[in-house]
């Protein structure tokens, strides 16, 4: 009995070591096969998986180009700045350390500590700062807090130019002026590094390790000339305190050449830090926005005249004080007078409206049209800025009164650089250059000239040499005195016309302009002066005129200029 007990005990102890020594091979079996897929069949895929862990890239943007003046000044370079950006996995207490965080860089507490909080291996803290902003915090070592040094454009010419230029975003892509438009030049080549990390996030010596520098970007040497812009802009500042003007625009060309010497728009801004501007500042108003000349229009119909030679420069007319054209009547500018006999000379110096379209009667629609587009109205100047506005002439011949419109400066649409352009086609003895902002774009090894400017015969040289006479007594005895400069002989044109708003124009707000050239012989520089919505003197001759005659005298006296007329 007890024999047949302790047999049944041994059958069952038997039988638990059976099942057990199965279990344990089942196991075995089961963990060398996990082992064997692991190590053997998906070996590689595991191991670049390691790898992808253990592996960080950083892209780097390359040094941006430089933008200088015509005189090698920096109006736009790139410095080193210091980037802070943390990969929270590894962040040891998220609100002890974003309060440290936001303290050393004076960064909002909540939204620091929420960025150190997020399911992510990278966050950025703050980029582009200085140096200087950074040293406390690198101080402390804290666990998952990183820097970097990154590029920064700053602008050393502070609101200068600033349209002009333009500027980039964080990402040192450009968004606005010449930064926009030669973008890819500037921009060069990305670099990148890959490297192996610890779990704290700390290069492993050795292991692998790429480093692909970056290819820094092209220069542009402009056309500007910071003092002449830094004249100009001084002028329009002046311009809208004297006359409690919206804003002011000037230009300032070579005529010889197109080159643009100063582009001045104000109210301006600082392009390093364009927080809390209205981005309707940021656009530039001599390229981009148009206007009605008024009379500075009379230039292109006279010397169209003169060039078809149906009037000579003592050609006369009798002159009454307003006008029937088609559907509308035209007026002088100022009080009823009696019927006047007025030479061309006469008209121009007066401004006379209805003169003008005396002479434009003679002349014909058809050539007014042809010489307007000559001149290059309606269709731009090319220059190498983005968004030109092209502008209008609107002179349909089912119009029976646009063209006298036209005529004295309505009815077409224009940008003050435009109409820089026009006068500087009669300071070049009749040929038309097309303006330009850049140079040259250099690499360091050599340059290019990104620009051949276009031009064009428009008028003869007697022609433009006969408008330059006209315009002188202008200023000698015209509309144009306030644009007179002691010791040069100087030749412009006043403008002033009602603000054209959403259609329709305004009953007392005006825009007010006056362009011109010196010297008279030999002009060395156009000016053109355009005054938006003058309060006190709306006139081309009150507001415009002074602005014109302060830059143009420093402007020759800068450039060393002989002067050739007494005072």
């Amino acid at each position: 009995m007890g024999g047949r007990t302790r047999s049944r005990v041994f059958q069952r102890a038997d039988g638990r070591v059976l099942f057990a020594g199965l279990a344990m091979l089942i196991a075995w079996t089961a963990i060398g096969y996990q082992l064997f897929r692991i190590q053997v069949v998906q070996a590689d895929e595991y191991s670049a998986r390691s790898l992808d862990q253990r592996l960080t890239e950083r892209t780097f943007a390359p040094y941006r180009g430089t933008i200088f003046d015509r005189a090698g000044r920096e109006v736009a370079v790139t410095v080193d700045g210091v980037t802070v950006f943390a990969n929270p996995h590894l962040v040891e207490d998220p609100i002890l350390t974003g309060r440290l965080v936001a303290a050393a860089l004076r960064l909002d507490e909540a939204e620091t500590i929420e960025k150190l909080s997020r399911d992510t291996s990278f966050v950025f803290i703050r980029r582009q700062l200085e140096r200087s902003e950074t040293t406390q915090l690198e101080a402390m070592e804290l666990a998952g807090i990183f820097f970097e040094t990154e590029a920064k454009r700053v602008y050393p010419a502070g609101t200068m130019a600033a349209q002009t230029i333009g500027f980039v975003d964080i990402d040192g892509v450009g968004r606005e002026g010449l930064e926009y438009r030669y973008d890819e030049a500037l921009s060069g080549e990305p670099g990148y590094v890959i490297y192996e990390r610890d779990p704290r996030g700390r290069r492993i010596s050795q292991g692998i390790y790429q480093y692909v520098a970056a290819e820094p970007g092209k220069d542009l040497v402009t056309t500007l000339d910071l003092s002449i812009q830094f004249m100009a802009e001084e002028a329009c500042v002046e311009t809208i305190e004297r006359t409690a003007a919206r804003g002011c625009t000037i230009v300032v060309l070579d005529p010889n050449t197109g080159e643009v010497l100063a582009m001045a728009v104000v109210p301006t801004f600082d392009p390093s830090d364009r927080s809390g501007v209205d981005p309707s500042v940021f656009s530039n108003q001599a390229v981009r926005a148009l206007y009605e000349p008024g009379s500075t229009q009379k230039l292109v119909t006279v010397a169209a005249a003169l060039e078809e030679g149906v009037v000579h420069w003592n050609t006369s007319f009798n002159v009454p004080y307003a006008i029937q054209v088609a559907d509308r009547e035209f007026e002088e500018f100022g009080d009823p007078r009696p019927d006047v006999t007025l030479s061309v000379m006469d008209i121009v110096t007066r401004s006379s409206n209805v003169g003008t379209i005396l002479i434009q009667r003679q002349l014909g629609d058809e050539k007014l049209r042809e010489y307007l587009h000559a001149f290059g109205y309606g269709e731009g100047t090319g220059v190498d800025f983005s968004g030109e506005a092209k502008g209008a002439v609107s002179v349909d011949p089912s119009c029976g009164s646009c063209t006298a419109s036209a005529a004295i400066g309505y009815s077409v649409s224009v940008t003050p650089l435009q109409m820089a352009a026009v006068y500087a086609t009669i300071a070049n003895d009749g040929v038309w250059v097309q303006p330009h902002l850049v140079k040259a774009i250099s690499d360091g090894e050599g340059s290019v000239r990104p620009i051949e400017p276009v031009t064009r015969e428009v008028v003869s040289a007697g022609t433009a040499y006969t408008m330059r006479t006209l315009l002188r007594n202008v200023v000698d005895r015209g509309t144009g005195q306030r644009a007179a400069v002691p010791g040069y002989s100087v030749g412009g044109k006043t403008g002033t016309t009602l603000k054209l708003i959403d259609g329709s124009y305004s009953e007392d707000e005006h825009m007010a302009s006056f362009i011109g050239m010196a010297p008279i012989d030999d002009p060395q520089l156009v000016v053109a002066v355009v005054v938006d919505r003058p309060v006190h003197g709306y006139t081309g001759g009150m507001a415009a005129a002074p602005a014109f005659a302060e830059v143009m005298e420093k402007a020759l006296h800068y450039l060393g200029v002989e002067p050739d007329a007494g005072d």
